[in-house]
């Protein structure tokens, strides 16, 4: 059965979670810290610099990651763990297929 996904909304826990291990890929930074609290909930965080774009650009960039969070996330995250997504430069222009994949690949690459 996946694990439920909660939102990541106060700054330590972002400034925690940037801590924790990292996987940078080309669209976007995963950032993984688990909390060693016995709750299995995982967290997601996601966040879009002003460096990428404008406010439609980032907003769109948000957009595409929650939706890639409910497909991979469930499977593929770490239960019990803070995941925060970065967004890249090149991560909007990537196709939906590639960002999910790359996101796959992170997560298991920080789960061991």
């Amino acid at each position: 059965m996946p694990a439920a996904v909660a939102r990541l909304t106060q700054r330590k826990d972002y400034l925690a979670a940037n801590a924790g291990k990292r996987a940078p890929m080309p669209g976007f930074v995963l950032l993984l810290r688990a909390r060693d609290d016995a709750d299995p909930v995982m967290r997601v965080g996601i966040t879009v610099s002003k460096k990428v774009g404008n406010a439609v650009t980032r907003n769109r960039m948000k957009r595409r990651f929650r939706a890639l969070v409910r497909e991979v996330l469930p499977e593929s995250g770490l239960p019990g763990a803070d995941h925060v997504l970065i967004g890249r430069n090149g991560g909007i222009e990537r196709p939906y297929a590639d960002l999910k994949a790359e996101l796959a690949k992170a997560c298991a690459k920080l789960s061991k």
